[in-house]
């Protein structure tokens, strides 16, 4: 990147926040901000809930935190019974430990997977598979078999080794593959790559059902997860999926796999579960995983001294009861395809928008110099942060991401709008983007 753009698009000076409330946020200045994204698609009942607030200020005047290892709590047990009925009873998904945030709930689905091999004399099941364009956490675990360059480049040298598989995106297939042929070109990746491993050698196959902040909101194509699941019962490999972002409802389904037809050994999930109120995420397993783990160990050997928080897991609660108190789901699922009209209709013929892509309330923009060829635009003119400065300019909060192509290249931007946002604010949503959108094409550089 030339000096000179770098130091245009230098980080901005943040504004201090004020307050929120439902969908709006507002500065100490008093600006007010509508929230698109959900911050990075976490603030699920959007900002000052009064029932989820007075749920945490009636456990802090009890007490703040049990520690796990000492005591179990109300509200981890009120939470825990309410995934497991989420997740389905016919799912197998009833264990999970609670954690503080997704990198952690991912290391745990991780470590899980080890501690599961190991607990059945399968020592040498130590690799992990994943997808280039993935992103799975901070962690040094996590990042290991994330697909994000940017976030990786620093820390190289020092991550495990994993396999990283073509990305699954039907907007960009591998070169010579069709679009219908996506699933099963990507599958058989899978498989091949398993068996060159050896299947004795690999623990699990980690993979983003929709993927987000690396891909920009990229479903996967249809029979790709059924494809997986089948390679994964017959190899022994575990199959864990990462749905910190599109789960806990944002796609419509509790499980974004439910979409699929298709239950993963392991799940991450975090974000949507306590709503951005107090951190909050889980790893959540099939009960066949806990029974050799719980006869040769135990338990799970994950942990930390704040999983399970008590006041953060009766938000969750809270959260969770209005979720289904609510038919959230139902809101996500019809009013997703209502805000994905109104981007077609808005947007879907701009030359420059490529791809409107995503599930529910988690929709994707990729934007690109051409159209007809699909092609990016120049990432030194990072785009993707001039359109998210220029959005929060005009009191529109959204996710915009670079480098969802190749690592390098590519701009895109996610919209995650709260499950209890109404149509008028979806529509105010759309306009800020589009005008937004307009602002920055326009003051783009020509060459």
């Amino acid at each position: 990147m030339s000096a000179a753009v770098q130091s245009i698009w230098s980080p901005p000076k943040l504004p201090k926040i004020a307050y929120g409330k439902g969908s709006y946020l507002y500065d100490s200045d008093g600006k007010q901000y509508i929230d698109g994204s959900g911050g990075p698609a976490v603030f699920c009942l959007g900002h000052g809930n009064e029932e989820v607030n007075q749920a945490i200020k009636d456990q802090l005047d009890r007490i703040a935190h049990g520690y796990r290892y000492t005591f179990t709590s109300d509200p981890l047990e009120q939470l825990t019974e309410q995934v497991r009925r989420a997740c389905g009873t016919s799912s197998g998904l009833s264990r999970m430990i609670f954690v503080s945030s997704g990198s952690e709930a991912v290391e745990s689905c991780l470590k899980i997977a080890l501690q599961y091999h190991s607990a059945r004399g399968e020592q040498t099941r130590r690799r992990f598979i994943a997808r280039q364009r993935s992103w799975h956490g901070n962690t040094l675990g996590a990042l290991a078999v994330s697909g994000f360059r940017d976030r990786r480049l620093p820390f190289e040298g020092a991550l495990v080794e994993a396999s990283l598989l073509s990305p699954v995106n039907a907007y960009r297939p591998p070169v010579g593959v069709k679009p219908d042929c996506l699933a099963e070109h990507c599958a058989n990746e899978l498989e091949q790559e398993i068996a060159r491993l050896g299947a004795h050698r690999v623990a699990a196959f980690i993979f983003e059902p929709v993927v987000g902040a690396a891909g920009g909101a990229v479903p996967a194509p249809p029979g790709y997860a059924k494809r997986v699941r089948e390679i994964c019962d017959r190899t022994g490999v575990l199959m864990i999926a990462d749905e910190v972002m599109c789960g806990s409802g944002r796609c419509g389904t509790w499980r974004a796999l439910e979409h699929d037809g298709v239950v993963p050994d392991l799940m991450a999930v975090a974000k949507g579960l306590g709503g951005g109120y107090l951190p909050l995420a889980a790893a959540i397993l099939q009960e066949r995983l806990w029974e050799p783990m719980a006869q040769r160990h135990g338990g799970l050997l994950t942990g930390h001294t704040f999983s399970g928080h008590t006041a953060a897991c009766a938000a969750g609660a809270a959260v969770q009861t209005i979720v289904a108190r609510d038919r959230l789901l139902d809101k996500v699922k019809e009013d997703g395809l209502y805000l994905t009209s109104l981007l077609r209709q808005t947007l879907g013929e701009r030359a420059y928008v490529g791809d409107i892509r995503g599930r529910g309330f988690f929709l994707g923009i990729e934007l690109v110099a051409d159209r007809a060829k699909k092609e990016p635009f120049d990432p030194e003119l990072q785009l993707f942060a001039r359109l998210r400065d220029q959005a929060f300019a005009n009191g529109l909060i959204c996710y915009p991401v670079g480098g969802n192509v190749d690592g390098v290249k590519g701009d895109h931007v996610i919209l995650a709008p709260p499950y209890n946002a109404s149509r008028a604010e979806l529509e105010e949503i759309v306009g800020k983007l589009e005008k937004s959108l307009t602002q920055v094409i326009a003051a783009l550089p020509t060459r």
